[in-house]
């Protein structure tokens, strides 16, 4: 689930959102750009300010034990560790998410000892189904505003499949800036690269 989170995390924050959104500091996706800064210079104070990785985390949790019939059509035996076994550790796994991003955020590397991992579920594999190493950012597919919320939709080549998906982050404005709070459609990208690889195995 954290290799999951973390994949999802960098490539919303390429240097494609980088380049395509830089004139739009103010905005939801200069949030992102900002976000893109702070990784770059290693600074996870900042980069807290423009991402809630403990809001992301836990809808994350939420999100995915409530797939665990997705979750063992990609990858076997690993619907039984989702559920109600996964909301039960939800609070050590959103505290080790976090280590894990401050890792990657001041290190810039997403490898982390072994040793901080409470827990070794094996859906690592589901992160390569869903958004591999070899994905690449394709651009902004929409941004919307409603208010103090706003959702940006952004697009990504999905190489294994030979086609692309889209990654749908939810924003808030925090009065003098916009924050990433949730990644809102994890169900739907859990679905689909369940149906795409079924279609793959059949063929």
């Amino acid at each position: 689930m954290r290799k999951l989170f973390l994949l999802i995390l960098v490539l919303a924050l390429g240097a494609g959102a980088y380049y395509y959104a830089k004139s739009k500091k103010d905005g939801p996706t200069g949030a992102l750009v900002q976000a893109v800064a702070a990784v770059r210079a290693h600074d996870m104070a900042s980069f807290e300010k423009f991402v809630d990785v403990s809001s992301v985390t836990s809808h994350l949790v939420d999100n995915m034990s409530s797939q665990s019939a997705v979750v063992g059509a990609l990858v076997p035996g690993g619907g039984l560790m989702m559920g109600g076994a996964l909301r039960l550790l939800k609070p050590t796994l959103a505290k080790a998410a976090r280590k894990e991003v401050a890792h990657y955020v001041e290190t810039g590397s997403l490898e982390t000892a072994a040793s901080q991992r409470p827990v070794n579920l094996s859906i690592l594999g589901l992160a390569g189904k869903v958004v591999s190493p070899d994905s690449k950012f394709s651009g902004i597919k929409y941004a919307t505003e409603q208010g103090e919320q706003a959702l940006v939709g952004l697009e990504f080549t999905q190489p294994r499949y030979d086609t692309t998906m889209v990654v749908e982050v939810k924003m808030l404005h925090r009065g003098d800036h916009w924050q990433m709070t949730e990644i809102t459609n994890t169900g739907e990208l859990l679905r689909n690269a369940a149906s795409l690889e079924k279609r793959r195995m059949l063929k």
